[in-house]
């Protein structure tokens, strides 16, 4: 099969209505969302029945899938596509919490496996926007056991053990799976995530939805999962500008931030797919003699195949690829 002419990918979003969500992936992230409860925007994702697909140049109208099944060397890159087959590993999102997501956790690859012949999920976050006074809730204020958490939860006292920590535009947070952790109102958040849908939720704060119901608790299957002990889950990085700083580096995906300010080089060797999601600014890929222009909220993905390539403009990215 001949190597198709590549070009940098982009995606229709797929858009969630979440009973937490808000506006702001339409007001700040020019999301097409017409709801005022859009809580997700899946930028790009081949989990079962969310396909993304593609919106521009010559595969528009086809899913990533077809593509990644046709050419998967070039798409994936050769070192991928011998770990994982032809699928895609990560799932990329922008969430947008009005109010505070349940506290949930998320199962590692073994039990996933066991459980729901999934991967388990391993997942980073960049806060974009923030509202005063806005935190997240990572993990437990001190190491903690199952009992403990048992009584907690039954007495609606579980925030009392949990580390809620207050945050600002650009800090992020690498979240191993087993950590107890929710997304607090008033965040926008860029999130990158192994492929997997497997969520256990702890407490929803006896929300009910429009018709009184409550959302579904994992109580029994999270207490196996759970990480019981502190965790130090927000990492530091530099900003450098027009290189790669390192951010997070996991056996399932590396991300870096770029401050992009004027034009860098980038060089691949084609081991693996590169991403990059605009978290703020504008810039241009330049490949050849041809431009593709981006903005705040556009997420694009640069088949493996592409190897040499520039960046221009004035943007915050974050660059994600795998090892």
């Amino acid at each position: 099969m001949t190597t198709p002419n590549l070009y940098p990918l982009q995606f229709k979003p797929i858009l969630k209505e979440r009973i937490w969500g808000g506006t702001k992936l339409k007001t700040v992230l020019n999301k097409p969302i017409t709801s005022e409860i859009t809580g997700e925007s899946w930028e790009l994702s081949t989990v079962d029945g969310d396909v993304s697909m593609i919106a521009n140049g010559a595969f528009e109208g086809k899913s990533l899938l077809e593509l990644i099944d046709a050419y998967p060397n070039e798409i994936l890159g050769t070192q991928v596509h011998q770990k994982f087959g032809k699928q895609f590993p990560l799932l990329f999102k922008y969430l947008d919490a009005r109010e505070d997501l349940s506290i949930q956790v998320h199962p590692n690859d073994a039990l996933a496996k066991a459980r729901h012949n999934s991967f388990g999920k391993t997942e980073m976050w960049y806060v974009m926007q923030a509202d005063p006074n806005s935190r997240l809730i990572v993990g437990f204020k001190e190491d903690s056991n199952a009992q403990e958490y048992v009584a907690h939860l039954e007495n609606k006292t579980l925030l009392n053990i949990l580390d809620q920590v207050p945050v600002s535009v650009g800090d992020v947070f690498f979240l191993e799976t087993g950590t107890v952790h929710a997304i607090g109102a008033g965040l926008l958040i860029a999130e990158i995530q192994q492929t997997s849908d497997i969520t256990y939720r702890l407490y929803d704060f006896d929300r009910t939805d429009a018709q009184g119901n409550q959302r579904e608790l994992h109580i029994d299957l999270a207490l196996e999962a759970i990480n019981y002990n502190k965790v130090e889950a927000k990492k530091g990085y530099s900003k450098t500008q027009n290189v790669s700083n390192n951010m997070v580096d996991c056996p399932y995906f590396t991300t870096n931030f770029i401050a992009l300010q004027g034009e860098m080089a980038v060089s691949k060797n084609g081991d693996s797919f590169t991403v990059y999601m605009c978290t703020d600014g504008e810039f241009k890929l330049t490949l050849g003699e041809k431009d593709y222009h981006y903005r705040t909220g556009d997420t694009v993905l640069v088949p493996a195949g592409l190897k040499h390539y520039s960046l221009s403009g004035s943007a915050s990215l974050l660059e994600i690829y795998i090892h």
